[in-house]
Order: C-alpha cells, then sequence, then structure tokens
C-alpha cells in the first residue's frame, strides 16, 4: 500500500497546485466546449476518493453530505464556489489522505460493497479502491490541464 500511498500524494500535490496557481475566477470559469471547471474536478477527487474508500466499506466519510451531493458523480458546477469553499476543499485535499493512509495501518476496513465503475473494472475491497482512485485521480488532472489552456 505504500506505493498507492506515495502515487496518491503526488497526484494530490499535482492537484493544490491548481489552487495555487489559478484565482478564484479562474477555478470557476467553464470554458466553451466543456462540462465543468477546475474547482469541479478538484471537489470532485476529493469526493469520490472518501465515497471508494469509505462509504462502500461503511465507514463514516470525513466530508459533509453537502460536499458530496455538489461534486459526486453526475453532478456540475451548479454556482460559482466562494473562496472558503475553495478553502475547504484546500484543506481536505491532503488531510483525507493522511487520514486515509493511518486507517488502512490501523487496518480498520474489514467489509466492502463491490462497486462496478464505469470504465469496466469492479472494486472488491478498499486496497482496490486506493489503486482504482489513483487512475481515476490521473484522468481528472489529465482533464484539469486541459481545461487550463482556455482560462
Amino acid at each position: 500500500m505504500q506505493k498507492t500511498f506515495d502515487i496518491t500524494s503526488a497526484s494530490r500535490k499535482i492537484v493544490s497546485q491548481f489552487l495555487e496557481n489559478h484565482s478564484l475566477e479562474q477555478l470557476n470559469k467553464i470554458p466553451d466546449g466543456f462540462k465543468n471547471n477546475l474547482i469541479w474536478n478538484i471537489g470532485h477527487i476529493v469526493v469520490v476518493q472518501q465515497v471508494l474508500v469509505y462509504k462502500l466499506s461503511g465507514l463514516p466519510m470525513m466530508i459533509s453530505d453537502e460536499l458530496v451531493q455538489k461534486y459526486m458523480k453526475g453532478t456540475k458546477p451548479e454556482h460559482n464556489v466562494t473562496q472558503a469553499e475553495v478553502d475547504e476543499i484546500k484543506s481536505l485535499l491532503l488531510k483525507i489522505i493522511d487520514q486515509t493512509k493511518e486507517d488502512f495501518s490501523k487496518k480498520i476496513f474489514k467489509n466492502y460493497q463491490e462497486y462496478p465503475t464505469s470504465t469496466g473494472f469492479t472494486i472488491k475491497s478498499a486496497e482496490e479502491a486506493m489503486v482504482f482512485n489513483n487512475f481515476h485521480e490521473g484522468l481528472h488532472i489529465g482533464i484539469m490541464m486541459g481545461l487550463r489552456k482556455f482560462i
């Protein structure tokens, strides 16, 4: 699992640079031809990791239900986020990964509700969820790199 978390940490550092290097206006901008914006992708990354690893393990998530409703699969930006919302997402970005790593070391992930992903892969454990999460985050980083060219 250490390599999986190393990859996740590297991914999250890349994502955090989008927050550091873009204004609130840029984070909220949806360029022509796109369905979402930078901040939606970042919020989505935070939410999906929590749903895949914690919720499907039957454990409480470290994020609010409101955040889940705004950024879960199938949603799209409905409003411009505030700086306070950006700050919340930014604080969660690394904090929840540190806690997840600690929870794996404590072996709290006992059960898992299998989940067939839209990519055709079925996740059968919290460990597989973290591996898949890295793939998922990579997809969204690619989308974000495309987005930033148009903002």
